[in-house]
């Protein structure tokens, strides 16, 4: 769950600046559903490829650690109880 709990602190490192409540373990279905989206998001072709401008072993990192972060979102849902949001990018 080491990708994980990173993914959650820095998005409520994000979160922070907009004056919204951090994530914290446990996390509740809407803590799942909002990652779930984020996840979605940052996986999204003009995303991930910054609008053409990242470089190839950047985007093969991140898609690696996104990857890595929804196996261990998926991971935990099932152990957890919660419903597993579908990410579609």
């Amino acid at each position: 769950m080491k990708n994980l709990e990173a993914y959650v602190e820095h998005k409520s490192k994000w979160n922070a600046l907009f004056g919204d409540a951090p994530m914290t373990f446990p996390l509740t279905q809407n803590n799942v559903n909002s990652l779930a989206q984020s996840i979605s998001s940052e996986l999204s072709p003009e995303n991930l490829h910054c609008d053409g401008e990242a470089s190839a072993s950047h985007v093969r990192g991140t898609l690696r650690m996104l990857n890595a972060v929804q196996k261990e979102l998926d991971a935990y849902c099932l152990t957890n109880w919660l419903t597993t949001p579908a990410i579609d990018y």
